[in-house]
């Protein structure tokens, strides 16, 4: 049996080692490609990778380590069911949202620009010549109108928000406050519809198989 004699990686020569040592060694990491070796009976230093009998050990321990986990199986199918289950919700939120977006920024539009057209409108109506059916009308047409229409924006932006969110699987807690924030009875203008998407969008939310693929 050949013996070797080889410097560790103290750079101290260690003599009558044998090719399972070396091979231990390597797979250890102790020792590498660029070790520098000899059998006993020679005078030459040579590098391990020189060796033919180290070629198997030192391509073992150079060859990438193994995941740290397994993938998990069904995975992917898990996903990509999930991904099916929220798309309709999603898209029902999303149409709603686009659609309030548009009835808020038109009601905007008629009460900064239009906003002498409906004074006049009312203004042939005796009922509406009150004082204070006038101030109402005022407040109403006016700056709560203006403040009604911004929120009713927001609102619609945070639902079309949540609704990407939703059918990219990515913050529940966002897509979950979207679906409520739909549901809630005029708080946006398409409130009919919002009611709907808002249950149906819930409804998957809350199943096992949905929830638990969100990132």
């Amino acid at each position: 049996m050949a013996l070797y004699t080889i410097i560790g990686g103290d750079q101290k020569p260690y003599s009558s080692v044998t090719a399972d040592d070396i091979r231990r060694w390597i797979a250890d990491g102790r020792l590498n490609e660029q070790s520098l070796a000899k059998e006993e009976d020679d005078t030459e230093w040579r590098p391990l990778s020189a060796f033919p009998e180290f070629a198997d050990a030192l391509a073992a321990s150079s060859a990438p380590p193994p995941p740290l986990t397994a993938p998990v199986a069904g995975a992917s199918e898990g996903h990509d069911a999930a991904l099916q289950l929220v798309k309709g919700p999603a898209i029902g939120l999303k149409v709603t949202a686009i659609l309030n977006l548009v009835l808020a920024l038109w009601s905007l539009v008629k009460l900064i620009f239009f906003r002498s057209d409906v004074s006049r409108l009312y203004s042939g109506i005796p009922q509406f010549n009150d004082p204070q059916v006038q101030q109402l009308l005022h407040l109403t047409y006016g700056p709560l109108g203006i403040i009604n229409s911004l929120f009713g924006l927001a609102m619609s932006v945070l639902v079309l928000i949540g609704a990407a969110k939703m059918q990219s699987l990515r913050s529940f807690e966002f897509a979950f406050a979207a679906a409520i924030l739909a549901m809630i009875p005029c708080l946006t203008p398409c409130c009919v519809l919002g009611l709907p998407f808002g249950i149906w969008a819930l409804v998957v939310l809350n199943k096992p198989e949905v929830k638990s693929q969100f990132s």
